[in-house]
């Protein structure tokens, strides 16, 4: 399959890249490495150094006429989506529309997508399903769910169809500080440079952590399964902030203790993503628990502290 992905040289893209290419898949990048990295890319990939809201967009489908399109292209910092909602809606809406009529034009197979656990806003803490109301507390939120709606609607009115793949926090190596979930990669860095982290609010209030590479697992899955569905991407399983920090700790000899300070506007309480509909309608399964996931974390942190990195 010809198989181009958006935000392919970002954190999680870039290991979606690196299973279709061991899958036997061909792969088109478009980046504008703007978060991504070069060095994060497949040396078997094509990439084309691109803003998807470029006009040149369309030139690249016409050159490579991809069949599938995985989108995972976004602004993904809830903060700076709550300082310029204006930015935030050009990166993950106006380009997704726009990426939605190429797909239209050049009759691609199918479009996945990456969504949010954030699109749910507030909840109790409980499992959530995919039929749980949508109450985004941030325009991040907001702007990750209006694509859901044209993507299905792309679909009544063109017929391209689509896999919405809902991600919990996502984490693991090539993982930035910034960023929806990005408090494994902020706890691991200073836990390397024995700096005190900071946790916004009590620190009780709780995650669903997905590795990374299940995460991969789910896109390459969905290119034949799951379509037209809406699928959550999680463990099911719920994590504190402070618990979260204290496994962490314990891989580290010296570990500073967190700085409280008050909770931040637009973060939730409570998320766990039921991945019930994940088991059946894609057949996968998670394969990494997070003292596993966390473990493989903290190798990648070390060896690129090591090199002088700053990921």
């Amino acid at each position: 399959m010809r198989v181009l992905v958006t935000g392919g040289a970002g954190f999680i893209g870039s290991h979606i890249v690196d299973l279709l290419i061991e899958s036997g898949h061909e792969v088109i990048v478009i980046d504008n490495l703007s978060t991504g990295k070069k060095e994060f890319i497949h040396k078997n990939a094509t990439l084309y150094l691109l803003d998807i809201n470029s006009p040149q967009l369309e030139e690249v489908f016409a050159k490579e006429t991809p069949e599938y399109v995985i989108h995972q292209a976004a602004q993904v910092d809830i903060t700076k989506s709550i300082q310029d909602p204006t930015a935030d809606a050009d990166t993950n809406i106006l380009a997704t529309i726009r990426l939605l009529k190429c797909c239209q034009k050049f009759n691609v197979r199918k479009i996945i997508y990456a969504s949010s656990c954030a699109v749910y806003g507030e909840t109790n803490d409980c499992s959530i399903h995919e039929n749980f109301i949508v109450q985004p507390l941030s325009f991040y939120g907001v702007s990750k769910y209006t694509p859901e709606l044209y993507i299905q609607l792309n679909h009544k009115f063109y017929g391209t169809p689509y896999t919405i793949l809902r991600y919990a926090n996502v984490y693991g190596p090539r993982q930035t500080p910034k960023g929806e979930g990005g408090v494994i990669a902020i706890f691991m860095q200073k836990a390397l440079q024995g700096e005190q982290p900071i946790i916004f609010g009590d620190g009780e209030q709780t995650r669903d952590f997905v590795y990374v590479k299940d995460v991969a697992s789910a896109n390459l899955s969905a290119l034949t399964n799951g379509t037209n569905e809406i699928i959550n991407i999680g463990l099911n399983k719920k994590t504190s902030i402070n618990k979260l920090h204290a496994l962490i700790s314990s891989m580290f000899l010296d570990s500073a203790l967190p700085i409280y300070l008050p909770r931040r506007n637009g973060d939730i309480q409570y998320s766990r993503l039921n991945n019930e509909k994940a088991l059946q309608k894609l057949d996968w399964k998670p394969s990494y628990e997070l003292l596993e996931g966390l473990r493989e974390t903290k190798l990648f942190y070390e060896n690129d502290c090591s090199k002088g990195g700053n990921s």
